[in-house]
């Protein structure tokens, strides 16, 4: 099947089948499509954090909006970003730049110091929400992905981050949740989506030529 199959197959899923789990080598082909998003100025500035502990699920269910989805989905991704940019995070993403392809450390130092320049005195807020809309790049190949493997999922907001990030120790790890991504196989006896079609806006409306 090809890319926009894949997209019209899938739908975000309201209700998993808890017997149903996806296998590790689909999982990770998910967090690879995840891993290899690209980010702004290569920095990849977040985790993707998987949740299979049912006592875990448990405590984060009460604080989602569909919290059967949290408890019966296979695994929950957690995309989770760093709290801030950081002179010691872009050094070290930098280094590792450059150990990689083979060159001298300090080879990118007059680009890194623009970096360290825009973002070390940011407001908090605007720093953050930077590092944040980074993972949502990610988030998009991860759902493409699943897509592609036939695997149910759903991307959700609706949820306490404070008690995610408090639940599991995020604060401790420099991250801060933006979002999570249920995957599984759907219970299509209470997926009260699945069966209805999809609303987008005619191609001709959503695109504005200029």
């Amino acid at each position: 099947m090809s890319l926009i199959e894949d997209l019209n197959w899938r739908h975000a899923c309201k209700a998993y089948d808890p017997t149903k789990k996806v296998s590790q080598e689909d999982l990770e082909k998910i967090l690879e499509a995840a891993r290899l998003a690209p980010t702004s100025s290569g920095l990849q500035p977040f985790k993707v954090i998987v949740l299979k502990d049912s006592e875990l699920r448990e405590q984060i269910a009460p604080t989602a909006l569909n919290a059967d989805c949290v408890r019966e989905c296979s695994h929950i991704l957690v995309f989770a970003a760093w709290d801030r940019y950081t002179a010691e995070r872009i050094d070290t993403v930098y280094d590792l730049t450059t150990d990689v392809r083979d060159l001298p450390r300090g080879r990118f130092v007059n680009y890194t110091d623009k970096l360290k320049e825009m973002y070390l005195d940011e407001a908090a807020d605007a720093n953050f929400a930077h590092i944040a809309r980074q993972t949502y790049i990610a988030l998009g190949l991860a759902l493409a992905q699943a897509a592609e493997l036939k695997i149910d999922s759903t991307p959700a907001e609706g949820f306490d981050n404070a008690a995610v990030d408090r639940v599991l120790g995020l604060q401790e790890l420099g991250l801060r949740s933006v979002s999570l991504m249920y995957i599984g196989y759907a219970d299509k006896e209470r997926d009260w989506l699945a069966p209805m079609k999809k609303v987008r806006q005619p191609l001709e409306e959503f695109v504005v030529e200029m």
